[in-house]
């Protein structure tokens, strides 16, 4: 135990560091899946049917397998048909497919959310559908959909941690490094836990302020 308060104010500035690397792939791969997300629910909302069902396969494909495998088939597969990335494109490519297949959901359900009355005013007024979708439905929807993105942002968080087996340097392969120098597992993992939900509980406090704002905008 006398030796426990040394390694931690040995190791967590090295922690520290690395959980910000930690958010800044889990910010990346938000942004990424939002986009990818977005492309993938418009044709599941506004048609065509050929390009909803490929959009329907690819969020099946994405729910339905591992994100750890998806890691793998990106990082090690791929190079077999000549595409290649580097650790840290590949670990943000992977998290943005995966998150974007749930996002996809969040927003198809957010838009179907907004009352079917909100379509036929706009449509009354001389709006087509996709600008119905743009400037009068999607900013509506985007305050239903406020708890699942916070929730994917979150989810993000911790899984950040499985790019690690590909040596992306974030929080989890930095705790490891340290306890392959220090022999001192139980204590380093209970920081990285810590630092894990300490990353967490910011963010909700995040999503609740963001959802009182956007409640008083309602």
């Amino acid at each position: 135990m006398n030796d426990l308060l040394p390694l931690l104010a040995e190791s967590l500035p090295i922690m520290l560091r690395a959980a910000g690397w930690t958010l800044c792939f889990a910010l990346a791969a938000m942004v990424g899946g939002l986009a990818v997300g977005a492309l993938a629910a418009l044709p599941r909302l506004l048609g065509p049917a050929w390009l909803a069902r490929v959009a329907a396969v690819y969020v099946s494909a994405f729910r339905g397998t591992p994100l750890l495998v998806q890691v793998f088939v990106i990082y090690y597969g791929l190079p077999s048909i000549g595409i290649q990335f580097d650790p840290l494109t590949a670990g943000v490519l992977a998290l943005s497919l995966n998150v974007g297949a749930y996002l996809s959901e969040s927003l198809r359900g957010a838009v179907e959310g907004v009352p079917a009355g909100q379509w036929a005013a706009a449509y009354s007024l001389g709006f087509d559908r996709l600008q119905t979708l743009r400037w009068i439905v999607a900013p509506q929807a985007l305050r239903l959909a406020v708890p699942s993105l916070s929730n994917s942002l979150i989810s993000l968080v911790k899984d950040t941690s499985l790019v690690s087996v590909i040596a992306v340097t974030e929080l989890m392969l930095a705790t490891k490094e340290l306890i392959s120098t220090s022999f001192r597992p139980l204590p380093l993992y209970l920081a990285a836990a810590a630092i894990y939900w300490l990353m967490s509980f910011l963010l909700e406090r995040g999503q609740r302020r963001l959802e009182r704002k956007l409640a008083l905008r309602a």
